[in-house]
């Protein structure tokens, strides 16, 4: 969703590359930080690619001007490669158009998950989309259960404890039949009581 830092009057924002920037696994996280504080907030992370001078070696630390100092960490190439080609096709897309198909691919997924499962799921997400990010959760007694039968047919959503599962929508690709679809295969996994079956109640390190 389109987010103005600078009239927020924000001083730091942190976030993830790897999903709505669909960079992918191991895609690198980013920093904001306001230009008020960039020259006299110490980046506890210091390291040589915040270095003013990279290549002097020197014995001392000396940070980079700017926003350059807040650099860390060795850069994987590979997840950076594709969180660069993915911000090439994001920085084309109109972010106000991006964000209005968010709110409806959500709000249809609500009103299609209602339809077809009635009260066997509660919407734990707020109901309306201005209030929402691309992402819808609802709550299930045997979430767990029902998140791991979803994946077993190919609907990817997560789990998070006690009973809540969720589902992100990016966008730039999601389709409202693929909404549908999952609707429909969340209905099923409930109908038939698939998610009872001993090895979707197994607990595995992650969903």
């Amino acid at each position: 969703m389109p987010v103005d830092l600078t009239a927020a009057g924000a001083d730091f924002a942190v976030g993830c590359g790897y999903k709505y920037l669909c960079g992918g696994p191991g895609a690198p996280a980013f920093l904001y930080v306001a230009p008020r504080h960039q020259e006299t907030f110490e980046q506890p992370l210091s390291g040589w690619l915040g270095h003013a001078e990279p290549f002097a070696f020197a014995a001392a630390y000396r940070p980079a001007p700017g926003i350059s100092r807040f650099l860390c960490g060795t850069p994987p190439i590979l997840s950076m490669t594709a969180l660069d080609a993915a911000l090439d096709v994001i920085l084309e897309a109109d972010l106000a158009l991006v964000r209005e198909k968010s709110e409806k691919l959500t709000s249809f997924f609500v009103e299609a998950v209602e339809q077809e499962c009635g009260d066997a799921v509660r919407l734990v997400s707020p109901r309306a989309s201005s209030r929402r990010g691309s992402q819808v959760s609802f709550s299930h007694p045997d979430g767990y259960a029902v998140m791991r039968a979803l994946i077993a047919r190919g609907v990817v959503g997560d789990f998070r404890s006690p009973d809540v599962l969720r589902f992100g929508f990016a966008p730039l690709y999601v389709r409202f039949v693929d909404a549908w679809e999952t609707a429909r295969a969340l209905a099923e996994v409930l109908s038939s009581h698939a998610h009872e079956r001993p090895e979707f109640r197994r607990r595995e390190a992650v969903t």
